[in-house]
């Protein structure tokens, strides 16, 4: 089957009902998977490059080009098939805690005239 075929599928996901989904129900969910809805996050649940995204809003290509990773290294930390290096882990950390200031800091400048004057390569 081809990507275009499975695009063409008609979804199995109820919209509709995912909509209607409350916060009680989503406690009532997690209690009955046997999960502490009230639980406090743990470090590692915070730097979780998926929980940071979703919490961002953000699709894992944006998320990805903000980062300036390839999306399939961010699929990899997801997926947990791939373990994050020290300094992804300390840059997540970064986002999860300060996430206007990380992003505004790895917002990518399109043009050297977007660099303060006397800053490095802004004579380039």
């Amino acid at each position: 089957m081809t990507a275009d075929e499975v695009k063409a599928r008609p979804s199995k996901r109820d919209r509709a009902k995912i909509e209607a989904t409350t916060e009680q129900n989503i406690h009532r969910q997690m209690i009955e998977d046997g999960e502490n809805p009230d639980k406090e996050l743990s470090e590692k649940d915070i730097i979780s490059p998926w929980y940071i995204r979703k919490r961002l809003g953000m699709s894992q290509r944006e998320f990805a080009d903000t980062l300036g990773i390839p999306v399939t290294a961010l699929r990899n930390w997801e997926q947990n098939r791939v373990a994050m290096e020290p300094a992804t882990i300390a840059l997540m950390r970064i986002v999860a805690r300060e996430p206007e200031a990380a992003l505004r800091a790895l917002r990518r400048r399109t043009a050297s005239s977007d660099l303060p004057a006397g800053s490095v390569g802004a004579s380039c």
